[in-house]
């Protein structure tokens, strides 16, 4: 019990005034008892302060982590600025008095420093030659480990002397080498990567840690900044070749019409003196930026998911990009956006920003709104690495440790080496027009290696062995162009591509398949598990299949897709198909993946027919068509034996993919001598849905048809579909397939197939009339939806004498069968085209001289009136232009 425990609180503060005026006026025991009360009144006073300021520390150690970067000094042509105000100590209610003061921060490398050996491991770590953005990342375990690594050290790595030796080789390779194509080659374009050479040592490094860490197959893709050098001095392309292609030597003999030097691809298996192997692949690409990006993505998709369990880690996507692009391009936000989802990731991305601090003649003020040209890729929550590139080895320890995370977390990361363009856009271009002042500040500064270099002097190294190794490089050069250029091997049609010949050839493989397996496969994909909870709809729809397939009538577009995919994976031929609502299907009629009423589980008919069968991937993409229409098409570079697919919601839509089809799917043949099997999946149909709804247009396909690069097809029934699938797979090469595929016929009843139909036969290009030929007076020719409209107004109007065949291959168009065909047709005395679509548009613009020359006449034309739009927006409008255009193909009406 206490000594006041008896006492009145007002006799116990009369007690404490009489001893604060005089502490003899009360007995020592009061005494002691009020000297502690007043001990007690002033500490909590001195504590609060000091744990205040130990708050405050925290606060500016989290600020350094936030904002060090924005005062780093990673400008090679900027001073750094030093000192911010959101880091000072003012803004944290600290002193100058405080610097000596020893704190106990929260998760700190130390236990206890002072503010002053604080504030410098901070500043070291974050305000030098790297700067990072890290603190946006949301994991506390990420955001850890990347507070450990760098703090550990600093962001101050030490290299040994060999690896500094090493790094100043790779300097003088790549500066040497620009310098050399200069004087040889005078007034040649090659995108110098003059001002930006310490990416050479960056990639070594890159490459090597990669292989030490497991990588087996690094894919690169860039543009052609750099690209000459990259491919010498990274992927050791024979420099005799280099030199050849320079002086455009006839020898080294293209396929097709090929391309610049700085677009080409390339592959390499390198081994290194780590004692480890990589495979290096350098994506062909065109000139628009950023456009290889998902190619790379699909490629890397294709390459783990072969190597099954633990792929991810054993394949390295590897983009390059400047700094305009990365922020310009939208495709580069939606290739970050592919990272994450199912059916798209990668394993994570090493992204390489080559910050020119310049676009072709536009500033960077012009070039972004953001402070950083990398900002966009904050949207996934990983750290981006800012390092001045006149430092190497802050570059190669950034690289490094990006790897690192990367391996670790299986996220993208970004390394952004801030440098300049010495040149101006190409070696012909004055940049001093635009750019005068920092082209000065560019003028005055050495070459980074006779700048390291210096820097290596000073630590003792001998100028003798630094000029001796310029020397040795400078030599194998001058040996390099003179020499002759070295084989080439057949990249294109090796390894996974070994058996698929190059050239087209007219083929009809058999693509039949016996009716029993068709029957037993349908009662497998009807065969639902007994805990599975499907929608009631879907199960029926399921069953109304299976007896479809066994009563051998009534097989539909979906069905007939679905027994097709089916075969090919009994066959141990995997399939992918990838597009916006594509599981479903946008016209409710696929329904490949089933979705559990109770558990929302999925569950795919098509993974679980057999034992043994190949895989089934079917996924539904993220609201783009560019980046997953380009990851597509590398996935099927990957995969020539199996069947690859990407599906437009609408066939138009497949517009905000331009720049894929033209540069890739249409001529990587001719240009790169890469081929593909990719399949494209385009609804077309004129249904009076409007402008946007209707066409997949056509046209557009068949102006890009030339020397068999491409197959263009609109195939009328589901046994057409299932033959031509399942052909794609059986050609003896590939190429690209376009398939302009249904909307209403979907449900359309005379738009059917019997079991006969799949297990007999094939594809055929041309559908013959049903009519015996020498009764068809009137010969209507047509490709698609509108057989079906004019089969019917033939049975109405009970033209006997009308006939309709079919072109279902629109290219390549086979000139010899269609002649034959044609000719059985003696008797017409009237031979139409008939399309739905306008004559500016449609197969018409480009079918209409090859039929005027087998016919020996132009054939009449029946269709829509030219027109700027596809299709009129007016349903109503639509019905009248439909009924005309029939009416004037039975009747030879006027329209």
């Amino acid at each position: 019990m206490s000594i006041s425990s008896n006492v009145s609180p007002q006799w116990l503060e009369e007690q404490y005034r009489l001893w604060v005026s005089d502490p003899g006026q009360v007995t020592p025991d009061w005494q002691a008892f009020f000297e502690g009360f007043d001990l007690a009144r002033q500490t909590p006073t001195t504590g609060r302060d000091l744990a205040a300021k130990n708050s405050a520390v925290d606060s500016l150690i989290y600020r350094y982590r936030d904002l060090g970067h924005l005062i780093a000094n990673t400008d090679p042509l900027s001073p750094a600025q030093t000192e911010h105000a959101e880091l000072s100590l003012a803004a944290f209610g600290l002193a100058e008095a405080d610097l000596e003061q020893t704190f106990y921060p929260l998760r700190f490398p130390q236990q206890s420093a002072s503010l002053h050996d604080i504030i410098a491991l901070l500043r070291e770590t974050y305000c030098g030659e790297i700067g990072v953005e890290f603190m946006h990342i949301q994991d506390p375990v990420k955001r850890d480990w990347l507070k450990k690594r760098m703090e550990g050290n600093r962001n101050r790595p030490e290299f040994s002397r060999d690896a500094q030796l090493h790094i100043l080789e790779k300097l003088q390779e790549a500066t040497l080498f620009e310098t050399f194509l200069h004087r040889k080659f005078l007034g040649q374009k090659r995108f110098s990567l003059e001002g930006g050479e310490v990416i050479i040592p960056v990639l070594d490094c890159l490459l090597n840690q990669a292989a030490q860490r497991g990588v087996s197959d690094l894919i690169m893709g860039m543009a052609h900044r750099g690209r000459l050098n990259v491919l010498a001095n990274t992927f050791r392309k024979p420099l005799e070749n280099i030199f050849a292609e320079f002086q455009d030597n006839l020898e080294l003999a293209f396929v097709g019409d090929g391309d610049v030097k700085y677009h080409k691809g390339y592959s390499a298996d390198l081994a290194l003196a780590s004692g480890h192997n990589i495979h290096l692949s350098l994506a062909a690409n065109p000139s628009h930026l950023e456009a290889v990006d998902p190619v790379v993505i699909g490629r890397c998709r294709a390459r783990h998911t072969g190597y099954g369990p633990g792929g991810k880690k054993r394949v390295l996507p590897v983009l390059i990009h400047g700094d305009a692009a990365f922020a310009g391009q939208g495709l580069v936000a939606e290739v970050l956006n592919l990272s994450r989802i199912d059916g798209y990731q990668s394993g994570g991305t090493f992204h390489l920003v080559l910050n020119n601090q310049i676009g072709f003649t536009t500033s960077s003020a012009h070039a972004r709104s953001t402070l950083y040209a990398t900002d966009v890729a904050k949207m996934l929550m990983i750290p981006i690495f800012h390092v001045n590139g006149e430092n190497p080895e802050a570059s190669a320890f950034a690289t490094s440790m990006a790897l690192e995370y990367r391996q670790e977390f299986g996220d993208d990361v970004v390394v952004e080496v801030i440098c300049y363009r010495r040149h101006g856009h190409n070696e012909g271009d004055e940049p001093f027009f635009t750019q005068p002042l920092m082209y000065e500040k560019i003028r005055q500064k050495p070459p980074l290696h006779e700048i390291y270099a210096e820097r290596l002097i000073k630590s003792g190294i001998e100028p003798a062995d630094i000029a001796a190794s310029a020397d040795r490089i400078t030599n194998r050069l001058e040996e390099a162009l003179a020499g002759k250029p070295k084989p080439q091997t057949d990249v294109g049609f090796q390894a996974k591509w070994t058996g698929i010949q190059r050239e087209y050839t007219p083929e009809s493989p058999e693509t039949k398949v016996d009716a029993e397996t068709l029957k037993q496969l349908a009662i497998r994909l009807a065969d639902l598990p007994g805990n599975l909870k499907a929608h009631p709809k879907i199960s029926r729809l399921l069953k109304r299949r299976e007896e479809c397939i066994l009563s051998g009538e009534g097989i539909d577009w979906a069905n007939a897709e679905s027994l097709a995919f089916a075969t090919l994976l009994a066959e141990n031929i995997p399939v992918r198909l990838s597009g916006q609502d594509s599981r479903r299907g946008t016209f409710n009629q696929r329904h490949s993946t089933l979705v559990d009423q109770k558990t929302g589980q999925l569950y795919v008919p098509l993974a679980y027919l057999q034992k043994g069968q190949a895989a089934i991937q079917i996924y539904n993409s993220m609201l783009s068509e560019a980046a997953v229409l380009g990851l597509e098409y590398g996935y099927s570079l990957e995969t020539p034996h199996g069947l690859t697919i990407w599906e437009a919601q609408f066939g138009d839509f497949a517009n905000g993919a331009q720049v894929i089809i033209d540069q890739f799917i249409g001529s990587s043949g001719t240009k790169w001598d890469r081929s593909s099997g990719l399949v494209m999946f385009l609804p077309h149909g004129y249904e009076g849905q409007g402008p946007e709804h209707s066409s997949a247009r056509i046209e557009r396909y068949m102006n890009l048809c030339a020397s068999n690069n491409i197959q263009v097809t609109y195939p009328s029934t589901p046994g057409q579909l299932f033959h031509l699938l399942r052909r794609q797979c059986k050609l003896p090469y590939r190429r690209p397939l376009i398939v302009f595929t249904p909307k209403s016929l979907l449900r359309l009843p005379a738009c059917s197939s019997t079991l006969q139909d799949l297990s007999e036969g094939s594809f055929q290009e041309f559908i013959p009339s049903a009519l015996p030929a020498e009764q068809v007076e009137t010969l209507l020719l047509c490709s698609g939806k509108i057989f079906y409209e004019l089969q019917a107004a033939i049975a109405v109007q009970e033209k006997n004498n009308v006939g309709l065949m079919r072109i279902e291959q629109l290219y390549p168009l086979r000139h010899e069968a269609l002649q034959a065909e044609l000719a059985r047709y003696g008797n017409a005395k009237r031979i139409v085209w008939v399309q739905e679509e306008p004559k500016n548009m449609g197969p018409w613009p480009h079918l209409h001289t090859s039929l005027a020359r087998h016919l020996g006449k132009m054939p009449e034309y029946c269709g829509r009136r030219p027109a700027s739009a596809p299709a009129v927006g007016s349903h109503r409008r639509h019905l009248e232009e439909q009924q005309l255009i029939i009416d004037a193909a039975l009747n030879g009406k006027d329209k």
